[in-house]
């Protein structure tokens, strides 16, 4: 019994020592300043799995805030990326369409970014640079796979209901990492030929890739601002959100 007290008291005193910190950190790409958002919790092993965060189309907002800490509860050093530029958000669907659509037609900028957010998660001292991931919403998972379509060295990407074309197919061949994709059976936005184009460019750069389809999902199934009325072909599903969420930790225990 009293020894059943000792090892109650000390899971306990682990859990008081635990706590997830978070903090703004500025650093910068080119002559652009960024300002991204860092979680990890100060308890365990001095060095960490690194997994970089990429923000949908209305920029690094509360809800990707709440994913990076939940990586950080998860033991990840978690950082979330700012694509835009610090304090750039947009204020609503058509400013979105017009930020995320200068990175979708310049996908130089757009790896120059994610891999400036890639350097700045690196660089902290918790964090073991040779077990990183990248995971990416929307727009940030067409940012996520442009990381690995750079060769950057990244052990695995993550697109939750992404952006799956790119201009340069061929590029896949740099993919060092594995990609899984969580995609929306019902999402209108990216195209069944999208979805298909996607696939043939995969296997034709020899990648290890899984790309996993929910039902009734349509875009932006993860986001619980988005709504319920797949109708506008946005919406929240509670299933798919939570599906994704562990079909990512399944695949980052097999990479990380």
């Amino acid at each position: 019994m009293r020894i059943f007290s000792l090892i109650s008291l000390f899971v306990f005193s682990l859990g008081v020592h635990a706590k997830i910190k978070t903090q703004m950190v500025e650093y910068k790409q080119g002559g652009t300043t960024l300002q991204g958002y860092l979680a990890y919790d100060t308890a365990g092993a001095a060095k960490k799995p690194g997994v970089l965060v990429v923000h949908a189309w209305m920029g690094l907002d509360d809800n990707v805030k709440n994913k990076t800490e939940q990586l950080a509860k998860l033991g990840y050093v978690a950082f979330a990326a700012d694509i835009y530029g610090k304090g750039v958000h947009a204020k609503d669907p058509k400013e979105a369409g017009e930020l995320s659509g200068k990175f979708k037609k310049d996908r130089k900028l757009t790896r120059e970014r994610a891999e400036a957010g890639l350097s700045e998660l690196k660089k902290q001292a918790n964090v073991d640079g040779s077990k990183v991931a990248v995971i990416g919403y929307c727009f940030g998972g067409m940012v996520a796979l442009e990381l690995g379509r750079a060769g950057d060295d990244v052990r695995g990407i993550v697109a939750f209901h992404g952006a799956l074309d790119t201009p340069t197919p061929l590029d896949a061949k740099n993919i060092k990492g594995k990609v899984l994709a969580l995609h929306g059976a019902d999402d209108p936005y990216v195209t069944a030929d999208q979805v298909k184009a996607f696939e043939d460019e995969m296997r034709a750069g020899n990648v290890d890739w899984e790309l996993v389809k929910y039902s009734k999902a349509v875009h932006a199934f993860t986001d619980p601002n988005a709504g319920t009325d797949n109708s506008k072909g946005v919406a929240y599903n509670a299933e798919a959100d939570k599906r994704s969420w562990q079909a990512m930790k399944d695949f980052f225990t097999e990479v990380l």
